[in-house]
């Protein structure tokens, strides 16, 4: 068990959407936004693997990477998935790659949750390596 500091766990208080898994030894981290939710599954040098899950009727922003590939393979429900402007359905086993720097967005157009699986390949994994070009939340 890992002991977190006080200032540190007042810190985490005000994280209320991000799950400490790994914290609790298993090694896992997932967080909640607006269309539904993702688990990072395993984080390497060279790749990165997240669980992502989609409500119904929701979408991610439309949005490029600038330092890494993604291939995306559906493993529950439905999806739309919009690659340089056009649109592809994709149903359980399906999958596409998605090339750096190519715009892209996923739809949930089912009544279910949709569930795919990300792997990330490049040079760098952070959140802050989305450049949105439309987003239904208005976020940057």
């Amino acid at each position: 068990m890992k002991l977190t500091p006080l200032r540190d766990s007042r810190r985490l208080e005000t994280l209320p959407e991000i799950s400490r898994a790994e914290e609790r030894g298993q090694g896992t981290m997932s967080e909640r936004r607006p269309w539904g939710s993702y688990t990072v599954l395993e984080e390497k040098e060279a790749y990165k693997v997240k669980r992502i899950e989609v409500l119904p009727d929701m979408r991610l922003s439309y949005q490029k990477h600038r330092k890494r590939d993604e291939h995306w393979v559906i493993v529950e429900g439905e999806a739309v998935v919009t690659l340089e402007g056009k649109d592809r359905p994709l149903f359980p086993g399906g999958s596409v790659d998605i090339p750096r720097m190519a715009a892209h967005r996923i739809l949930n157009p089912g009544k279910n949750l949709l569930i795919f699986i990300e792997v990330q390949k490049g040079d760098y994994f952070g959140e802050d390596d989305i450049i949105r070009l439309e987003d239904d939340f208005g976020r940057p």
